[in-house]
Parts: C-alpha cells; structure tokens; sequence
C-alpha cells in the first residue's frame, strides 16, 4: 500500500456527494464525461492507479488484469455483482476486489413488484393509450388483467433481494414459493410463510409469476433456459431484475410471441443494451432500462461503501466487503 494519499480512478460519474467526499479523502481522477470507459482508457486508468473505481459497464478480465502493471492494489466495485470482473485472476495477481452489498435491496425489491404489477395490471399499455389521445372511456371489458392476491409467487434465488420481494408480495396476498441453493434457516422460512422447492422444474411449472433473483455465476446461465421455460403455465409470468444472462431471451422471446407464456417483465437483458428487437414489439412484456437500483439514496449508499472500502484499504486493513473467489 503507497504512503500518502491513494490515487483512485473512478470510471462513471457518481452523485454529486460521493464525488466531493473522495476529493477531500483521495488523490481522485473523477470521469467527465459520464460514458464509459474503452478497453485502451481502462488498461490506461489501471496502470496509474491505486485504485479503481469500476461499475458494471467496465469488463475487467484477465487480459485487461494482465495490462495493469504493479501499482493497482484495489478495484472497489461501485454495485453488488462481480461478474464483471475476473475476481480470481486479480487475486492471483493481489489485487483486492470489493463491492457495495446490501444497499441494493429494497430498491430493487420495489422495483419487481412494480414490474409484477405492470406486465399483470397491464399499465404500459393503459399509458400507452392514454398517450395517443383516443381512449374512448371506460368499458368493462377494456385492458383486464389479472389480480395477484392468492397467485403463487415462485422465487429464484432467496438471498437479500428475494426475501425482500417476499415481503412485499405477502403484503399483496400472494403465496411465497422459493428455490435456493440452500435452503431457509425454519424460522426465516416461517417469517416469509416460504415454501421451498429443492427441484425448480416442480415449482416453476406450478407457479403464477416467477421472480428471478439469484446472481449470475456459470451454474446460474441459463438457468431459466428453453426446456425449464417449456415448464411454465401458459397464464404464467416471468420478472428478471438480477442478471439477464440467467434467461435464455431468445427462448422467451419465441414463447412470448407464441402465446406459451402470459407475459415478462425485464429490466436487464442477456447482452447488455443489444435487446432482442421481436421483445419491444410485445404488448405483454414490460422493458426498462437497467433502472431496479435507480434511487438518488441508494446510488449515494453505494459510494459511500466504496469510500469505506477505501479508507479502510489505506489504513491497512481488509476491505470489509472484499469479494473472495469462490464465495460469490
């Protein structure tokens, strides 16, 4: 660790707040403007670092690692996921990675069932057309949906995020389902009124919505692949606010547009921005951009973890949400 103040280089604007409090704790290079880096602007940042700063839209790998030089000690993830960066292949070369967990939760959470109500109340569509001016007036046949008090709820992943969907959805009268690589402490289960699933293929083909909220690792790619999503109920719906590589999108596309599945809702996606164009054209299917974290107080939550990350890291000390290889 260098004496004196840490160099950081940080990839993405940040709000305002985190920004002023790493200037006045760090030797900081802050991003202007707010695009992201190119693969050359990151080798460049990691080489003169101490450390960096990184967000989803970076890819670290091994290649970019081996480009980094000696002086890069830290990479402190501003967000959660890791799979965006080669954690093992840092460590082999010690450099630390850490991340912001926890903060993410409830803002998330709030944001599955929006899309739970969304893509079953069919709102989009109701703004849609209230946009063009012509809605006619009321009728009591015109955009019904479905009422999710007394559907069944499977969950994908029961961490932090997934029991704070569970929360909510009991407060709507839904029946909590779940499967998890572990299974609940009982009296977790019991908080939730969770039932659990050791076999997914049983619980998604009983399901009325299915929440995906488990992270992206290589067990959990295409988790939800053509085969498992041929399970589900024709009146079913799928919601993703994790990582959209835990849905095979062309196979739900195909069975969206061929009516085997009600309806989806997505705010992240297989590939990134490249979307599958055949999902924008659906009515039953709610898109958003990447926004399930999107809160002022959340985005300033997480800066603050990668300061004390930070702080923590120039005092001599571990990180203390330093990400281990092999723990994710």
């Amino acid at each position: 660790m260098p004496a004196g103040r840490l160099s950081v280089v940080v990839t993405r604007r940040l709000p305002e707040p985190v920004e002023t409090r790493m200037k006045e704790l760090f030797d900081v290079d802050l991003r202007d403007p707010d695009t992201p880096m190119s693969r050359d602007e990151l080798a460049a940042a990691m080489r003169r670092a101490d450390v960096l700063v990184p967000t989803i839209t970076d890819q670290i790998d091994a290649g970019l690692l081996g480009q980094a030089g000696d002086k890069l000690k830290l990479i402190a993830n501003y967000g959660s996921g890791v799979d965006h960066i080669d954690v093992a292949t840092a460590r082999q070369r010690g450099i630390l990675v850490s991340n912001t967990p926890g903060v993410v939760t409830e803002d998330t959470a709030d944001m599955t069932m929006a899309l739970i109500l969304g893509v079953t109340r069919r709102i989009p569509e109701g703004l849609a057309l209230m946009q063009t001016g012509e809605w006619p007036g009321w009728s009591p046949m015109a955009l019904l949906g479905g009422r999710i008090g007394g559907k069944r709820l499977g969950i994908l992943g029961m961490g932090r995020i997934g029991q704070a969907v569970a929360r909510r959805a009991r407060a709507f009268g839904m029946q909590i389902h779940y499967h998890n690589r572990r299974r609940l402490r009982p009296e977790v289960e019991a908080e939730h009124e969770a039932t659990f699933w050791e076999s997914l293929d049983q619980m998604i083909a009983r399901m009325d919505v299915i929440s995906i909220n488990c992270p992206h690792t290589p067990s959990t790619y295409h988790l939800m692949n053509a085969r498992r999503l041929k399970l589900l109920k024709p009146s079913a719906v799928v919601v993703n606010t994790s990582r959209g590589e835990v849905i095979d999108e062309n196979a739900l596309t195909r069975m969206l547009r061929a009516g085997e599945i009600a309806g989806a809702g997505l705010d992240v996606y297989e590939r990134g921005v490249e979307i599958n164009p055949r999902l924008r054209e659906l009515p039953n299917v709610v898109l958003l951009p990447h926004m399930g974290s999107a809160t002022l107080e959340g985005r300033i939550e997480m800066g603050e973890k990668v300061i004390i990350n930070i702080k923590t890291f120039a005092d001599g000390h571990r990180p203390p949400d330093q990400v281990v290889p092999g723990m994710l």
